[in-house]
C-alpha cells in the first residue's frame, strides 16, 4: 500500500489507501483526507489568493471504492474569490464544498488580540480517542496515519472537551508535499471525536458537515486543536476546535452533529 492517503493513477482519480478509510465502515473514508483532495482542487484553481475558508456538506459516505473532485469558480472577485466542487463517481455525488479565497498584502500595520496558546512541550504521547470508541472493524484506517499528543490538562483520548496536537505521517499524494489548509484537514474533522461526550455502545455521533476557516497558512509538522463537543437532548450537537500550531492561533473548524441512540 501507497504510504499515502490517496493514488491517483491519471491526476483525476482518487484511489484511497487504508490510510484514508474511516473507523466505523471499512468501505468509507474518514472525511479528512477527502476534504484535503477538495482543498488542494481549490488552490489549484485559485492560485492568487489564500483559501480561507472552505465548508464541506457531507452527503453520504465517501467510497475507499474511489471518486474524482472538481473545482470551479463560482464568483470572481478582486477581493473576494467563491469557488465550489464536488466529489463524486459515475452515479452519485458524496460531498459538495463551498470556498472563499480572499487576496492577500504585504505588510498591513495594525494590531490584533492576544492568544495563549498551549505549551507544546508540556504535550505527551497518548492515543487516538478512536482506540478508546472501539473502532468497528480490523482494517488499517485513519488513526494509523497520525501521531497524537495531549496536552497536560486533556483527558488523554477519553472524550469531553481537549486539547491535543497531531500531525500526519503520511501526506495527501505520494509524490506531492501538501499545502498548509490541505495538512489541517484531517485534523479539522477529527474534532468530534476528540470531544465526544458518550462512549458509542450508547450514543452515535456522526458529523454531516465541516467548515474550516482559517487566519494564516498553518507552519510546522504538529498542529493542534482546542475542541468541545455541545450534544443536545434534541439529537443534534455541534463539534467546535479552535484551530493552532506552535506559533499561535491559526483559526476554527465546526462540525453539525447527529445523534442517536445506539442500535437505535
Amino acid at each position: 500500500m501507497s504510504a499515502a492517503y490517496f493514488e491517483t493513477p491519471d491526476g483525476k482519480w482518487f484511489e484511497p489507501t487504508g490510510y484514508a478509510r474511516g473507523p466505523w465502515d471499512v468501505d468509507a473514508c474518514h472525511a479528512g483526507p477527502p476534504t484535503a483532495l477538495i482543498a488542494r482542487a481549490m488552490e489549484r484553481l485559485v492560485p492568487a489568493k489564500r483559501l480561507a475558508r472552505i465548508s464541506v456538506e457531507l452527503i453520504r459516505p465517501i467510497p475507499m471504492s474511489g471518486f474524482w473532485v472538481q473545482a470551479e469558480v463560482r464568483r470572481p472577485g478582486r477581493s473576494a474569490t467563491f469557488s465550489g466542487a464536488e466529489i463524486f463517481d459515475e452515479d452519485r455525488v458524496f460531498a459538495r464544498a463551498y470556498g472563499m479565497h480572499l487576496r492577500l498584502l504585504d505588510d498591513l500595520d495594525c494590531s490584533t488580540a492576544s492568544h495563549d496558546t498551549p505549551d507544546f512541550t508540556a504535550a505527551t504521547p497518548g492515543p487516538f480517542p478512536i482506540s478508546e470508541l472501539r473502532m468497528t472493524h480490523t482494517e488499517r484506517a485513519f488513526p494509523s496515519s497520525i501521531e497524537v499528543r495531549y496536552d497536560p490538562s486533556a483527558s488523554h483520548g477519553n472524550g469531553g472537551p481537549t486539547i491535543v496536537w497531531m500531525r500526519t505521517i503520511v501526506p495527501i499524494l505520494a509524490d506531492e508535499e501538501p499545502s498548509g489548509f490541505q495538512r489541517i484537514c484531517p485534523l479539522a474533522d477529527s474534532g468530534n471525536g476528540l470531544s465526544y461526550n458518550d462512549y458509542l455502545d450508547k450514543i452515535l455521533f456522526v458529523n454531516t458537515d465541516l467548515t474550516v476557516s482559517l487566519i494564516r497558512d498553518p507552519s510546522g509538522d504538529w498542529l493542534g486543536s482546542r475542541a468541545v463537543s455541545h450534544w443536545q437532548r434534541d439529537g443534534t450537537g455541534l463539534a467546535d476546535a479552535e484551530l493552532f500550531d506552535r506559533s499561535g492561533p491559526l483559526g476554527r473548524a465546526a462540525q453539525s452533529l447527529l445523534l442517536m441512540p445506539a442500535g437505535g
